[in-house]
């Protein structure tokens, strides 16, 4: 189980929302290149970024910064927020992404996503985002009428291979994961699931391991200390 640090960008600043609301928002510093180095000599095996104006606006606005996260650090980095168009997959692998996630955009034109999995294959990734096992859309701010699992099993026909599973209640809160939505996923969708919301320490770490995720994205949790990476990546690896 691979552990991914998250960063959060927002007007050019690490940031962290409390359950993806705009107006509960904690700077954590103002160089995510300088945050993507400290969790690489950490461990870090893959950087999780999320463009917060990006999926706000529903266009790419932290280019540059993104850009200088790629260059600052060896091991891989996925990138999300405001992915509408095939040019903004093309400018986030031109910045040195490799994996670039997809949200809003998957579930108001699927046909999209069919079209850029033809063309990119794994390099693209589905962010599924639930609010009562409901896929939420545009920053978080609307409810669509799909559920999660399955809007995955769709998207997983289309030949899907990742999903970033986030349950929205819990994201931001350190209060654990929805383990049990989560379970529900891998059980009944054949992809791979990376689980994002509420991890808040290493017990939360250690609760998702016998579930079968890919992988954990976690992000509040190390940046106030309540969470260490080094042992999080070793709980992964069952170490």
């Amino acid at each position: 189980m691979r552990i991914y640090p998250a960063i959060d960008i927002k007007d050019g600043q690490c940031v962290r929302l409390l359950k993806g609301r705009f107006d509960k928002i904690t700077v954590y510093g103002n160089d995510p290149a300088e945050m993507a180095k400290k969790w690489e000599s950490l461990g870090g095996e893959f950087i999780h970024v999320v463009d917060l104006d990006g999926a706000l606006k529903g266009h790419g606005v932290n280019a540059e910064a993104i850009k200088r996260i790629c260059e600052s650090v060896s091991v891989p980095v996925q990138t999300g927020g405001g992915i509408r168009t095939m040019q903004d997959i093309e400018d986030k692998l031109a910045c040195g992404i490799s994996r670039v996630i997809i949200g809003t955009k998957a579930v108001s034109n699927p046909e999209f996503v069919r079209e850029a999995v033809e063309k990119y294959g794994d390099k693209i990734v589905i962010g599924i985002d639930a609010k009562d096992g409901m896929v939420a859309i545009e920053g978080w701010e609307k409810t669509s009428e799909f559920g999660a699992v399955e809007f995955a099993k769709k998207i997983a026909d289309m030949g899907v291979k990742t999903i970033v599973y986030t349950d929205i209640a819990t994201d931001g809160t350190l209060a654990g994961p929805n383990v049990a939505a989560m379970k529900e996923m891998v059980e009944n969708v054949n992809i791979d699931v990376i689980a994002s919301g509420g991890i808040g320490n290493i017990e939360h770490i250690k609760s998702l391991v016998p579930v079968g995720v890919e992988g954990v994205i976690t992000g509040r949790a190390l940046y106030t200390g309540d969470l260490d990476l080094t042992e999080a990546i070793k709980i992964g690896k069952g170490e």
